[in-house]
């Protein structure tokens, strides 16, 4: 790649982890703060979370969502996304009752699947796949950012304003990212736009052993993740109750993992291979699992224990994108948009989960993540190659 255009692509890696940031930020603010969002909601903890995991069904229809990167060009999908979520984040504040708020997440839950597989499927299309582990490590880094920056400003703003407050905020910068990606990438060219039909994706995809495999390991890392994700706010409120404010900077602890997370795979992803490292981090997860319930006998405790679970976790998830991205390339973003979509449902399995689990207290959620991390760990030694 020429100086020239390996510049640019530094300067668009910059735009793309700015703007997921604001995404993932939108994305996350139910998690810790889904007792007051309830609370604020006039409903119990079930029914809040009842709305997460409706969201997270939303990507059984992702590799049709996803596939318009296919079909329109990967600019006009990542434009089109950023629309959408400041439309949808821009209803809460006017109204703020459980079925905007439900509606809300579930906009922005369409938006994230369009934006992040056409991102990821213009990364493979540009960048060699020996140097993707990096540029995608890169783009991550709107991940933790959204932890670490995001979400204790969201804990600021609620705690003066009331719950609804931050949302219109979330939107206003949805709506800016939206223009400055519609400056700064290049027109769609014609090979961006590969005009293939949502069924001709899933086919290319739903023949592929491999890439089938490979969505079944996303599936579960992502139950056992949510498993501990979806109750981690009330688990801290309860234990040690810690107050909204608090728990805007707990979630610092969580976003300072996940960045230490991408900095690994950026490191040494590459060089170590793309599903040795998944096998590594999967091993890695299902230990601290186990370890949180006991660290967190004490708050220092249970900051060790989730910031372990979570750099753990951040590693896995990052290393197998970019294996992700070159499985099946003919149908790049419809592959990625399935990828996602594992990753949902896996999601709104562990919302569904962990809150019945967390009745019997913490060490269950534990326990069952670290189980379906074993069972990840066992496809992906059986069946998945690079």
């Amino acid at each position: 790649m020429a100086r020239p255009a390996r510049l640019r692509l530094r300067y668009q890696l910059i735009l793309f982890a700015a703007v997921r940031t604001v995404f993932n930020t939108g994305h996350r603010l139910v998690y810790p703060f889904l007792p007051v969002i309830a609370r604020g909601l006039g409903v119990d903890l079930q029914t809040a979370a009842l709305a997460v995991s409706a969201r997270s069904m939303l990507g059984i229809f992702g590799p049709a969502i996803g596939s318009a990167g296919d079909r329109l060009g990967r600019r006009r999908a990542m434009v089109t996304s950023l629309v959408m979520l400041g439309i949808g984040f821009a209803l809460v504040a006017p109204f703020p009752i459980y079925l905007v708020f439900a509606l809300a997440l579930g906009i922005a839950s369409v938006a994230k699947i369009l934006f992040d597989s056409s991102m990821q499927a213009y990364l493979g299309d540009l960048v060699l796949y020996a140097r993707r582990g990096l540029a995608i490590a890169v783009t991550e880094i709107g991940w933790s950012l959204a932890s670490l920056v995001g979400l204790p400003l969201v804990g600021l703003i609620m705690a003066r304003s009331g719950w609804a407050a931050a949302f219109p905020w979330i939107a206003a910068l949805a709506l800016g990212g939206a223009l400055a990606l519609r400056f700064v990438l290049p027109i769609d060219t014609r090979a961006m736009a590969t005009r293939m039909r949502v069924s001709q994706g899933l086919r290319v995809v739903a023949r592929h052993r491999i890439a089938l495999a490979a969505l079944a390991v996303g599936l579960l890392i992502s139950t056992a993740n949510e498993v501990v994700t979806i109750v981690f706010g009330a688990w801290l409120e309860q234990a040690f109750a810690l107050q909204i404010v608090a728990l805007g900077a707990a979630s610092m602890v969580i976003g300072a993992a996940e960045l230490a997370g991408e900095g690994l795979v950026a490191g040494i992803t590459d060089r170590l291979g793309k599903v040795r490292s998944v096998a590594f981090g999967i091993l890695l997860n299902t230990l601290s699992a186990v370890l949180l319930p006991l660290l967190g006998q004490s708050l220092p405790g249970a900051a060790v224990g989730l910031f372990l679970f979570y750099v753990t976790f951040e590693f896995t998830l990052v290393s197998a994108i970019p294996l992700m991205t070159e499985l099946v390339p003919t149908a790049r973003a419809t592959m990625m948009a399935s990828n996602i979509s594992s990753h949902a449902l896996g999601r709104a399995l562990g919302a569904l989960l962990g809150p019945a689990l967390f009745a019997l207290g913490f060490t269950a959620n534990g326990l069952a993540a670290a189980g379906l991390n074993l069972l990840a760990l066992l496809l992906l030694v059986l069946y998945v190659r690079e």
